[in-house]
């Protein structure tokens, strides 16, 4: 690809248009308009151009979706409107596993060969892709049908696994997930369309005793897209109670709740907070991680899927606590569903004043923007997720500084994920006294495991650390091997309860879970064979 301005191709009127739909048109030839006279005299909106660069990875997105792939005069173009160097760019959209810098079709499947989905049939899915469509990677036009398809990491839906996702660009861009699969259903869903809803969601305990659920008590109780609904059920109360409060009241309630973050790092929710709050360089920033690309781990998807608008309730605590104005929630592209029902929740709260210059009329403002990633799953690290949203390759920062010091933009920022913020409201509402007599002294919560479709009842499964597995997911009765099918069950930061092992965290042995208590941080490791990770997860 030539990394000079000027390529041969101009961009397109479509990619011009895809690019026009997230900056707005250019203003004079300097922004990539049409060239006029004065042009050549005197310059303007430079600074502004150069305050741009955030929107990098959306400007990606709206150009692929439009056009199925990036090509050179679309880059260039983009370079114009963002004033980024060409190399700077390309080495952004190269990055990503779901940008194609390369002639693509309108249509890509990918299909999840990984964990979960491998034991529940992902193989034989692939052998009939290709006995469809041609080999993985192959010419759209060898095959007749327009169609590619690709292996994929996993895409988040081991509960219902095999899975795969659609992208299709056009005019009516549209990312719809199947799950699980079948090769049958690929002629219909290829046709534009809004992304899915799923069936009825897959909560073990949805049918029995509910009592033990707290994060997952509104799932399938009430409708996620409506607002109403969420506020019949409580919704927004536990806003009033932080801002009742005020700052160093709910900061107190999680430190007295001794909350750690379930990101895998297990860092005192309260102190971070804190030292952002206590921060005198302004503006703040806060960051819901909703980035979830762990093999096996699903819980966030289910939340933001059937739960949105508490996400947003806990957000906006966070930004109050924290001081900040500005939030963003950063949502994996895999997870077509939960983005569409994040933007319709955020669409909504904002209409009836949950978001805003006057947040509910207590005089502090606040806003939402949900950012899309581009399948990297080194993103989910705080300080790569910052980098991505800033526009660039989500690779790590050396650390000091933490976030918390120098973040996005620079600034102050708390980043949490999504079952950390959840855990707020919760803790408000039963108070943060309360809250560490759930589960163990160390580790209080009632955090939901994630079962995959090999083990009975799949789902996300709500019980207190502490407990043994038996009580999981119905105790291992019933088919598709029940714990006798599960290779191992993660210690520590996991979440998922996985068949054999692929990451390179410390996982207990089947035959060694069954009444072993597991708290959040245990030092104790027994060992087992454990294969590296996968050389396709960034």
């Amino acid at each position: 690809m030539d990394l000079r301005l000027g390529v041969a191709a101009p961009a397109t009127g479509e990619e011009r248009a895809a690019v026009a739909s997230v900056l707005g048109p250019p203003g004079t030839g300097w922004e990539g308009g049409q060239r006029e006279a004065a042009d050549g005299h005197v310059a303007y909106g430079g600074h502004a151009a150069r305050a741009q660069p955030h929107l990098l990875l959306p400007v990606l997105h709206a150009v692929q979706e439009r056009a199925g792939w990036i090509s050179p005069g679309a880059l260039d173009h983009i370079c114009t409107r963002l004033t980024i160097p060409p190399a700077e760019a390309y080495g952004v959209a190269s990055f990503y596993a779901l940008f194609r810098t390369t002639p693509s079709p309108s249509t890509v499947i990918h299909v999840c060969d990984d964990l979960a989905c491998r034991v529940n049939g992902a193989e034989q899915v692939c052998e009939q892709m290709e006995r469809r469509f041609g080999a993985e990677g192959a010419d759209a036009a060898s095959n007749g049908a327009g169609v590619a398809w690709q292996r994929s990491p996993c895409l988040g839906q081991c509960d219902r696994g095999s899975a795969a996702m659609i992208q299709h660009a056009g005019a009516e861009p549209a990312r719809v997930v199947l799950a699980p699969v079948d090769p049958d259903q690929l002629r219909p869903a290829l046709s534009p369309m809004p992304p899915a809803g799923a069936a009825s969601p897959l909560v073990p305990q949805a049918a029995g005793d509910r009592s033990p659920l707290r994060l997952l008590r509104r799932v399938g109780q009430m409708d996620p897209g409506s607002l109403g609904s969420y506020r019949a059920m409580g919704g927004y109360e536990m806003l009033r109670r932080a801002v009742a409060a005020g700052p160093q009241g709910v900061i107190r309630e999680l430190k007295d709740a001794k909350l750690l973050g379930r990101g895998g790092a297990a860092f005192p929710t309260g102190v971070k907070w804190e030292a952002v709050a206590t921060n005198p360089v302004r503006p703040h920033y806060v960051i819901c991680n909703a980035d979830e690309s762990e093999p096996g781990t699903f819980k966030d998807r289910v939340l933001m899927e059937e739960d949105p608008y508490a996400l947003l309730e806990a957000l906006t605590i966070m930004g109050y606590t924290c001081g900040a104005e500005q939030g963003y929630i950063y949502i994996r592209g895999e997870y077509p569903l939960a983005e569409a029902r994040l933007r319709h929740a955020v669409g909504q709260a904002r209409s009836r004043g949950f978001l805003g210059p006057d947040v509910m009329g207590e005089g502090f403002a606040f806003d939402i923007e949900v950012r899309r990633g581009a399948g990297a799953y080194i993103a989910g690290e705080e300080t790569a997720l910052v980098n991505s949203i800033e526009g660039k390759r989500a690779e790590p920062r050396n650390k000091p500084p933490f976030p918390a010091q120098s973040g996005l933009f620079g600034k102050p920022t708390a980043i949490n994920n999504v079952e950390t913020l959840l855990c707020v409201p919760e803790i408000l509402r039963i108070g943060g006294a309360a809250f560490p007599w759930i589960g163990t002294p160390t580790s209080p919560r009632t955090p939901p495991f994630c079962l995959p479709r090999r083990l009975y009842r799949p789902g996300p499964d709500g019980y207190q650390v502490g407990g043994t597995r038996r009580p999981v997911g119905g105790g291992g009765r019933g088919a598709g091997g029940g714990w006798a099918g599960a290779g191992g069950v993660p210690r520590g930061g996991g979440a998922a309860v996985r068949r054999g092992c692929r990451r390179s965290s410390p996982v207990v042995p089947s035959s060694q879970q069954r009444s072993a208590p597991r708290p959040w941080a245990s030092a104790a490791v027994v060992k087992c064979r454990i294969r590296a990770a996968s050389p396709r997860l960034r």
